[in-house]
Formats: structure tokens, C-alpha cells, sequence
């Protein structure tokens, strides 16, 4: 039992030693609380939702998809933007009674459009705000198994596609353009009236000259493409984007200017580069009371234009992006909306 009490306190006087010796040490430094600040705490993106509602040129179509893509993943997700591709002129044609939030075009908006929307109480430049997005190169395609074709001057073209210069009933040969060229019929394809592209070519290119009749012209860029795929005598104008995305199946040809051949690229398409004479800018064209009334059609207007947007996605999709200071005057534009 004695034995059990020495135990007893020898444990009790090491308990109060190790507690002596511990309460001796310095505190733990404790940080002082930070002050408040007087700032006001960032404000987050408010979350939007409903629809955008976006229409017209084919050509455009890709560059405006990939931002509606980009925008709905990584900006606003409960956002739904529409993208359609029914052609320039088709396009217009549902943005000035007010059925669409943009319109796209690849050919700039014609004087009767514009009255047209002035017509149903939209000024332009105000109501109706007009922005180019990038540059495209008008690009001529031929079959991949045509070795004689590759390069041609830009009359060459030009005069190719006019009714009656080479044939009265306009059943031309390759051989009719340089006599060393396969005696074939030549079958000549395009996009049809409803795209810019189409009047691009017509007003500009050919100097409202009538096309020849033998022309083939689709609404779909990818019948296009198909059709002249497979078929060696053929050739095509449409935009730089698609025979990007089709040159496995399709070929180039490369324009003589004056100055040499020039094959349509990213470095080569631009109103004052080598490839100028067959260069367009392409636009998107607003619905300003909308982005006034629904948050996400602004919202979208700003990212469209945004580091983020058309100057960063174009070079992706076949397009020349514009310089930055373009794409910053109409986010200005958008900002002085609110």
C-alpha cells in the first residue's frame, strides 16, 4: 500500500513539473485580424438565361458558331444562342421585321435593306449598329484531280464565269480558257442567290455581268463542296473557311493578279495584301432595342467583339481577324449602350 502512495506521488510532482515548464514558454504569435476594407467587393457576372437568336450568311456561319460554342461552355451556360445560316439576303429578310437579335452577312447591308428597317422605326447606326468581324478571301475550288487548273489570272476567272464570253450557249471547255487544257465542258458551280457570297462575286468580281447559264448554284456549302469532290471538271467560288475545312477533298487556285500567282491564305487575305482584289470583309449586324431589352443579347454582343470572340476565333475558322483597336471601338460602342 505505501508503496502504491510513494507511485502515486512521484507521478503527481512530474505532472506539475512538465505544466511549470511548458507554461513558461512564449504564446503562439497570433495574427491580427485584417482590417476592413472600404472597397466594394467585386461584383460577379450575374447569370443569364434565355435565348439569342442569330441568322443569315453561310459563310459567317462557322466563325458565329464556334463563339455561340465558346460563350454558352465558358461564359454563359444557361444562355441558348441560336445560329442559323439561311444566307445574307434570306437573312435580312428576318432581321428587319424584328424575328432575329443579328444578322450575319458577307456582303455589307444594301441601301433598300436599310430603308426597309427604317420603314418598321429602327434608325440605323443607332437602333441597328453594324460590325464587320473578320476578312475572307473569295476562294476558287477545283477536283483534287485537276493538274492543269492550279493557277489562273484573275481575268481568267472573271471572264470564265460571264455568259456568252467564250460560248454563246455557255458550254465552255477548259481548252476555250487555254488551249493546252482538256477538251471537257467546264461545270461551274456556286452558292445561289440568297448569299452574300453569291452577290459578292455578281456585283463585285464580275461587274454585274450575267453568270453563265451552265451554272449550278446551291444553297448549301457542303453540296458544294460534295459535288465538286467528285467531279474533276468542275470548279466553285465560296469562302476561304470552307475550303480550309475541305481542302483533304478540294483544292486552291491560285490567282494571278498581275503580279504572280497567289494562293488565298491567312497571311495573304487582306484589303492590302496580296490576295486584296478577291477580299471581303464579313459582318454581324445588331438589333440594338434587343440588347437594350433582353441582358443576354448584350451580354453576347460584348463577347462577339471581345478579345475572347471574333479576334481570337477568325484565324480558327478561316477568316483574317481585323487589328485590335477595330474590335475595342465596338466594345465601346456597346458600353455606351447602357
Amino acid at each position: 500500500m505505501l508503496k502504491k502512495m510513494l507511485i502515486g506521488l512521484l507521478l503527481v510532482a512530474m505532472v506539475l513539473t512538465y505544466t511549470g515548464c511548458t507554461s513558461e514558454e512564449a504564446p503562439a504569435e497570433v495574427e491580427p485580424a485584417e482590417e476592413a476594407s472600404d472597397a466594394p467587393a467585386e461584383e460577379e457576372a450575374p447569370e443569364l438565361s434565355g435565348a439569342v437568336i442569330v441568322d443569315g450568311s453561310g459563310t459567317v456561319y462557322p466563325l458565329m458558331a464556334n463563339i455561340a460554342e465558346e460563350y454558352m461552355v465558358n461564359e454563359q451556360q444557361g444562355v441558348s444562342v441560336q445560329v442559323g445560316r439561311a444566307g445574307s439576303s434570306a437573312g435580312f429578310k428576318k432581321f428587319i421585321p424584328g424575328e432575329t437579335d443579328f444578322s450575319d452577312a458577307s456582303r455589307a447591308i444594301k441601301d433598300s435593306e436599310i430603308e426597309e428597317l427604317e420603314g418598321n422605326g429602327y434608325v440605323y447606326g443607332k437602333d441597328i449598329l453594324e460590325f464587320k468581324l473578320a476578312l475572307d478571301g473569295l476562294t476558287m475550288v477545283i477536283n483534287k484531280d485537276n493538274d492543269w487548273a492550279t493557277e489562273m489570272t484573275q481575268d481568267e476567272v472573271v471572264n470564265m464565269y460571264i455568259s456568252g464570253f467564250y460560248k454563246a450557249d455557255d458550254k465552255v471547255l477548259w481548252s476555250d480558257i487555254r488551249s493546252d487544257w482538256p477538251a471537257e465542258e467546264i461545270t461551274f458551280y456556286g452558292p445561289n442567290e440568297n448569299h452574300g457570297t453569291y452577290e459578292f462575286f455578281y456585283e463585285t468580281i464580275l461587274d454585274e455581268q450575267d453568270l453563265v447559264a451552265t451554272a449550278n448554284l446551291q444553297q448549301e456549302y457542303s453540296t458544294l463542296v460534295d459535288l465538286v469532290s467528285n467531279d474533276p471538271y468542275a470548279i466553285a467560288f465560296f469562302g476561304f473557311g470552307y475550303y480550309v475545312s475541305n481542302q483533304d477533298i478540294l483544292q486552291a487556285v491560285n490567282i494571278d493578279f498581275g503580279s504572280g500567282p497567289v494562293a488565298p491564305t491567312l497571311d495573304t487575305i487582306g484589303e492590302d495584301l496580296a490576295y486584296a482584289p478577291f477580299t471581303r470583309p464579313v459582318f454581324t449586324y445588331l438589333n440594338a432595342k434587343y440588347a437594350l431589352e433582353k441582358p443576354q443579347v448584350l451580354d453576347y454582343a460584348k463577347y462577339v467583339v471581345s478579345e475572347e470572340g471574333a479576334a481570337r476565333l477568325a484565324g480558327q475558322n478561316g477568316f483574317a481577324p481585323l487589328p485590335a483597336d477595330v474590335y475595342a471601338g465596338y466594345a465601346a460602342q456597346l458600353e455606351a449602350l447602357q
